[in-house]
């Protein structure tokens, strides 16, 4: 079963998130982060930047991999992961050269996949992989099937996903995901998983009693051995 360590609020959160990150890097300095986004990571990212921008030498050497993108919408769109996590990290803590992420319109998503699969095998393992959880277990868009993707792949998006509040003032839907696949998230040497908010709730329930099934993909992190979950009250259901 995984254990949760149950936190305040998502500042706190946020905060041990950071400080973990921080931690692997100073023992790690040239570790490969995934980095999930979202309303959730927000602040961990934002703290660790003012982190980074504190000490230099925290961030000099790590190296970043974009978990997922929506396809179909222009890269510059404020919607997209791209943006996200230029504003959030990339641009702030100048790590341009270090960083790989899906094209989010590209001509060939197939071959885009290919790209990102193949540098990740060149560069690989993920050491942390900082992810959240999704309303139907998802994990980047390794959305619920009868069968779950190894490698960087073309999703088919949920009707969760397409809800997702990063596409709330985008005019446009993506027409497709594409995303970094389980067998790569399960590689990754440690995994740290953020869950918080009430409407979270049913959904941290349902991945700490299990059973592991490709339906719930968050599932299948029962079987990685060095998971960190950090959950807020709300999220476990605990009043304050």
């Amino acid at each position: 079963m995984l254990a949760s360590t149950v936190l305040a609020d998502h500042e706190a959160v946020s905060t041990a998130a950071a400080v973990s990150i921080a931690a692997r890097l100073e023992s790690k300095p040239h570790a490969l982060l995934c980095l999930a986004t979202g309303a959730t990571p927000l602040r961990t990212y934002e703290i660790l930047a003012r982190h980074g921008r504190a000490a230099p030498c925290l961030t000099r050497f790590m190296k970043v991999i974009k978990l997922d993108e929506w396809g179909g919408l222009a890269m510059e769109r404020p919607g997209t992961c791209e943006t996200f996590l230029r504003n959030a990290l990339v641009t702030p803590l100048g790590l341009d050269s270090r960083y790989i992420g899906f094209n989010s319109n590209p001509a060939n998503p197939a071959a885009e996949c290919t790209r990102v699969r193949d540098w990740l095998a060149a560069n690989g393992p993920i050491d942390t992989a900082i992810l959240g959880l999704g309303l139907n277990g998802h994990l980047g868009f390794n959305e619920p099937d009868d069968a779950l993707q190894p490698h960087a792949h073309i999703a088919t998006l949920s009707p969760e996903s397409l809800r997702h509040s990063m596409l709330s003032n985008e005019p446009e839907r993506p027409t497709f995901g594409l995303t970094l696949g389980m067998s790569d998230l399960l590689h990754a040497r440690r995994i740290l998983l953020l869950v918080t908010g009430k409407a979270k709730r049913d959904a941290l329930r349902r991945l700490i009693q299990g059973p592991i099934t490709t339906r719930f993909p968050a599932s299948f992190l029962h079987l990685h051995p060095e998971v960190t979950l950090l959950v807020d009250a709300a999220a476990a259901g605990r009043t304050r």
